[in-house]
């Protein structure tokens, strides 16, 4: 992880953790229908821990974890359970998950990191498992007004870069529009990927 966007999350992680985010609930429930009942999933960037309060909610096996120590600490607080501290690379298990829901944190990650992170979330989903992400979209990394770090990929870069983290029996790539921290705009790309047999 970039280390001025991590700092970002940290220092903010109140004002972050305080936004609602409706927009991504349709996406999260169409998600979780996919799944068997009790399924086990993991989340990474968590955040304040909304999406994990849902999953729960619906009775589904979470460990929700956070890449910020501060984001983590909140998170725990409002869910009143622990909140691990995971950063991408440090994932290590092997066919623990039936899915892994990772919502606007892997964009993140340095382009020539992704592939790496990727393999490690396809080596930890179980066979046929399911894997939420979403990206900014664009041609090229950069960063924000906030000088947050973005891997901005296109489709079709993504596509290549998930292919060769792994072999999916599906992978699906749909587009829209979500208003970020900075209260602006973003061009989004949301993956839904299905690990191979």
């Amino acid at each position: 992880m970039d280390d001025a966007t991590l700092q970002f999350y940290s220092g903010n992680a109140e004002a972050y953790a305080a936004r609602t985010f409706t927009s991504r609930q349709a996406r999260l429930m169409a998600f979780l229908a996919q799944l068997p009942p009790g399924a086990s999933i993991l989340e990474l960037g968590c955040g304040a821990g909304g999406d994990t309060a849902e999953m729960l909610a619906r009775g589904f096996d979470v460990r929700p974890t956070d890449g910020s120590p501060e984001m983590a600490a909140i998170a725990s607080k409002h869910l009143g359970r622990t909140v691990e501290t995971l950063l991408f690379h440090d994932l290590d298990e092997v066919a623990a998950y039936d899915a892994v829901w990772a919502n606007a944190c892997l964009l993140h990650v340095p382009r020539n990191q992704l592939a790496d992170v990727l393999r490690l979330i396809w080596r930890a989903l179980k066979p046929a498992g399911y894997f939420f992400a979403s990206y900014k979209a664009g041609d090229g990394d950069g960063r924000d007004t906030l000088n947050r770090y973005y891997n901005y990929p296109s489709p079709d870069w993504l596509r290549a870069t998930y292919a060769e983290a792994g072999n999916w029996n599906s992978l699906s790539i749909e587009s829209g529009e979500v208003k970020g921290f900075d209260d602006k705009m973003a061009s989004m790309l949301f993956v839904v990927a299905r690990k191979g047999d």
